[in-house]
């Protein structure tokens, strides 16, 4: 079979090197790309006589699927997999699977991360000290003693809900989903945003949750209240979220994720929204979470090959 990684993954050629001679020793052919394409055509043209093909949030649709006769197996290095025309895959036969788990601890970190950024307005007072001024008056606050709300507890809501506790915080959550635990207690989504003190995202893109932070249920927030987003960006109403933010309605918001891949359209609703963090998709992007990622996706073809599938979503 010919194996194909359309990109690095973040780890380093050698390690990459060391799947090559590990998958060739088989019998297979492996080719890799150091460099990240985006566009369909470059995907198709080092994809298009691919039997397997590795890669993690590049979009894969209909013409890239089209364009590649020979694929078989999807191995997407993320956790997610809505960037992939998954109905086309099951209606060829081309399997699916992912690296779920690869990055739960580097997401949580950032959520903790950019909660304390916003408690503390730390982007904030690293510009003021650079222009040689003061904390004019500023008084942050602690985590120690708030109220977290998690939505969604999965692997990484539940790892964050962990972080968050260890700080002294109360958690609630909802989730559609619910798994026995001491940590949090279940509660409706609408009391999740009336009661909590930070409101932290964990939920996967689907029909039911596209714009399910709609303005409706921002506006149930308290008025010293901060979201925020490490899950998906179509879970949120973005220009709602910007008008709550510029008519002081909460506190502050933390994004990592938006509704396209950064570098953002310099209209984006979120940009001129005040008491943000925005971050770049970094959630995932540890040194620690790409070696883990780089394991998984090559334990997902060991496996296929022995002819058994892992982490499959098709």
């Amino acid at each position: 079979m010919k194996i194909v990684f359309a990109e690095s993954l973040g780890v380093s050629e050698d390690l990459l090197k060391n799947a090559k001679v590990h998958f060739e020793r088989l019998g297979h052919e492996f080719i890799y790309f150091l460099d990240r394409k985006d566009s369909a055509w470059d995907i198709i043209s080092r994809a298009k006589d691919a039997d397997i093909l590795t890669l993690s949030n590049i979009a894969v649709e209909k013409e890239i699927i089209e364009s590649c006769p020979r694929l078989k197996l999807i191995n997407v290095a993320f956790t997610g997999t809505d960037h992939i025309d998954i109905d086309l895959c099951r209606k060829k036969g081309i399997n699916v699977c992912n690296a779920a788990g690869y990055s739960t601890v580097a997401v949580s970190e950032l959520a903790l991360g950019l909660a304390l950024s916003l408690l503390r307005r730390i982007p904030d007072m690293d510009s003021q000290t650079r222009v040689l001024s003061d904390r004019k008056g500023f008084l942050g606050a602690e985590l120690n003693g708030k109220t977290v709300g998690i939505v969604g507890t999965g692997a990484i809501g539940m790892a964050t809900a962990k972080l968050f506790e260890a700080f002294g915080c109360k958690i609630v959550a909802w989730s559609r989903t619910q798994k026995p635990s001491n940590l949090l207690s279940y509660v409706s989504l609408e009391e999740l945003f009336k009661s909590s003190d930070i409101v932290s995202l964990h939920i996967p893109v689907t029909n039911e949750t596209k714009n399910l932070i709609n303005e409706k249920l921002l506006s149930k927030m308290k008025k010293d209240s901060v979201l925020i987003n490490t899950a998906r960006g179509q879970i949120i109403d973005y220009f709602a979220l910007s008008e709550i933010l510029k008519s002081g309605e909460i506190a502050g918001a933390g994004i990592d994720i938006y509704e396209t891949e950064p570098p953002l359209p310099n209209n984006h609703p979120i940009l001129s929204a005040p008491n943000t963090v925005l971050v770049p998709h970094i959630a995932y992007a540890t040194k620690e979470a790409m070696l883990k990622r780089f394991e998984i996706v090559n334990s997902n073809i060991d496996w296929y090959l022995k002819g058994e599938i892992k982490n499959k979503i098709v």
